[in-house]
């Protein structure tokens, strides 16, 4: 077969004496499930090979050879991204890291693990549970994302709104650079300030800066079994000022929201016997030992009456917590079964999310899109997704429209186009409205200096201008 033009024909033979037999795959029909991520409508080009590799020599080695011929490399973990971070952009090299996917440390007394990146976030939980310890991010997505994807993108989860998102629990990596070299940034100390904090950079970079090759994660004892409770609220902004109110006395593990169309969603989707008429619920839970926990969830609920609820309740039987919880968890699920859908990802302070909720239900009208919003609210982060009929062109231009006016609405509230999602391909044009001219430049800069050759994940994250 011929080399297309502007291909280098030694790459690929290099690449499979480097990584071993079936590392690079050609075949189209293989190529195309690793072109995109699951972010619909999301543009993505045409790689020239997917490579697997299985240890950070292997990754040195690919980005070496790549980086002498100016190839594009884009980093993949599990695909499990909302963004178009990880589509393929024409001619790349798709560095899949599906295949290093191993434990290699856990250190109890000093509370880490060590983790290459491609091992599933829920997998990595169910590890280190065997040795009685917790590792705290716990995305909607955990048992489908992988812990590469989430340093990546610093992603959140349910539990964030008490013990942070990804970056708060890494501390330190190991990276391989742009042209093959390898470093190890961060510490294996609780504490620790020499130098730039360039871990800080990396999570989050989407892997423009450098492909994350290992892991050293903080870890926490296992908590008890938490105490859950929910509200049910005739309106949404109700709840909005409950989390507003709740958060200004106690710091729960978990604040759920979910609005009418995220509740009818779900009920059409699986049926639990919840109430479609409801306007929102909030779902609350605490892991604090012992009676502290119901305690702390009585402080929540009792905001949320204060605020208008209609009805609460709470359970400290693990089943019946998990039930009342499981609503939440389904809601993408049911919205990805509903129609075509675009889900958007926006943070802002609390004090401004019953704006926000009745701002969104302003959107959806003026568009005339149907907009279910849920969300981590205890930190003031929401993923308004609009719902369309599946093949639906026009309406489905209108749910484009509706996503970018949710972004300045964020941005108006003094918010952020994206709480944990990261920026990929999807938010790029927003990202330049969210900074300001210094720190587009600052951007750049540091692009530059990891690197120069601008090779890794072309197009993603850099704000535009």
């Amino acid at each position: 077969m011929a080399t297309p033009a502007g291909r280098d024909s030694t790459l690929l033979p290099e690449l499979a004496v480097a990584l071993g037999d079936g590392a690079v795959v050609t075949d189209p029909d293989r190529l195309a499930s690793y072109r995109t991520d699951r972010a619909a409508g999301v543009p993505a080009g045409e790689p020239q090979a997917v490579v697997f590799p299985r240890s950070t020599a292997d990754v040195s080695a690919v980005l070496a050879a790549c980086h002498r011929r100016r190839v594009p490399v884009v980093p993949r973990g599990a695909g499990s991204g909302l963004t178009g971070g990880s589509n393929a952009v024409d001619g790349c090299v798709v560095l899949c890291l599906e295949r290093m996917d191993r434990v290699l440390e856990v250190q109890p007394s000093d509370g880490w693990v060590l983790t290459q990146p491609g091992i599933m976030n829920s997998a990595l939980r169910e590890h280190v549970r065997g040795h009685g310890l917790w590792y705290a991010p716990d995305p909607a997505s955990k048992d489908f994302c992988s812990i590469g994807g989430n340093v990546n993108t610093n992603a959140g989860g349910l539990c964030c709104v008490k013990y942070g998102v990804t970056r708060d629990a890494v501390l330190g990596l190991e990276v391989v650079l742009a042209d093959g070299r390898v470093s190890r940034v961060g510490r294996r100390t609780v504490k620790g300030v020499a130098g730039y904090d360039l871990v800080g950079a990396i999570v989050g970079s989407e892997g423009t800066l450098a492909v994350v090759t290992a892991a050293r994660l903080r870890l926490r004892p296992l908590p008890p079994p938490p105490v859950t409770g929910v509200a049910v609220f005739a309106s949404v902004t109700d709840a909005g000022r409950a989390v507003e109110w709740a958060m200004q006395t106690s710091t729960p593990s978990l604040l759920e929201l979910m609005d009418r169309a995220s509740i009818a969603a779900v009920e059409a989707f699986k049926p639990m016997g919840l109430d479609t008429t409801t306007g929102a619920l909030l779902h609350t839970q605490s892991d604090l030992p012992g009676q502290a926990a119901a305690a702390e969830v009585d402080i929540v609920l009792a905001a949320c009456e204060r605020a208008g609820a209609v009805e609460t309740y709470r359970s400290e039987d693990p089943e019946q917590a998990d039930l009342l919880l499981g609503a939440r968890r389904m809601v993408i699920p049911a919205l990805e079964a509903a129609g075509d859908w675009l889900l958007d990802d926006v943070a802002v302070p609390r004090s401004r999310l019953a704006d926000a909720v009745s701002g969104v239900e302003e959107i959806a009208a003026t568009y005339g899109v149907a907009i279910a919003t849920f969300g981590h609210a205890g930190d003031g982060n929401l993923h308004p997704t609009m719902v369309t009929p599946r093949g639906d062109a026009e309406a489905r231009e209108r749910a484009a429209q509706a996503f970018d006016a949710v972004l300045d609405l964020a941005l108006r509230l003094d918010g952020t186009v994206t709480g944990e999602h990261g920026v990929g391909l999807l938010k790029r044009p927003a990202l330049g409205r969210e900074l300001d001219d210094v720190a587009v430049d600052l951007h750049t800069k540091l692009k530059a200096a990891f690197d120069p050759a601008g090779i890794l994940n072309p197009g993603k994250s850099v704000p535009l201008r």
